[in-house]
């Protein structure tokens, strides 16, 4: 290669490559994101992401909270690997994320279908653990009226 030629980018290092989907439609699976989004780089004591569902969720807002920090633990001490997060600002989605959202919309009616998901986000086979705390994530905001649809 010369040193006038730029490279050819491929499609690992564009941005569609690097975030494929788009956010979710759903306004429960976006505060669900951002919360995971700021839980991720911030810690498990985000202020942002704690206001975030005091917001959604007005005095009910500590289970949701508690749960999804249950949740991002469980993900953090299981994965064999990194889980990629996306900044909070990207208007799209890293296949991680999508995947978590899917396997919070769908655990409670297509379990199978989580449980692959979430072996596959996590690398391990025994998931069991984690997907309770998604399982306990999804029925915290569909009991409060949010139902996160993935």
């Amino acid at each position: 290669m010369s040193p006038t030629s730029t490279p050819i980018p491929t499609p690992a290092t564009t941005l569609v490559g690097l975030l494929p989907h788009t956010l979710p439609t759903c306004p429960n699976a976006r505060i669900v994101l951002f919360a995971v989004r700021r839980m991720g780089a911030c810690g498990l004591n985000d202020a942002r992401a704690g206001h975030t569902l005091f917001t959604a969720f007005g005095q009910d807002f500590r289970r949701p909270l508690v749960l999804l920090r249950a949740l991002m633990a469980d993900l953090a001490g299981t994965a064999a690997g990194p889980i990629a997060i996306a900044p909070c600002c990207c208007a799209r989605m890293t296949a991680a994320e999508s995947a978590l959202l899917t396997i919070i919309g769908r655990v409670e009616t297509m379990p199978e279908t989580a449980r692959y998901l979430l072996s596959d986000l996590l690398g391990v086979r025994r998931v069991d653990g984690v997907l309770a705390s998604a399982a306990a994530v999804a029925m915290a905001f569909a009991d409060a009226g949010r139902p996160v649809g993935g």
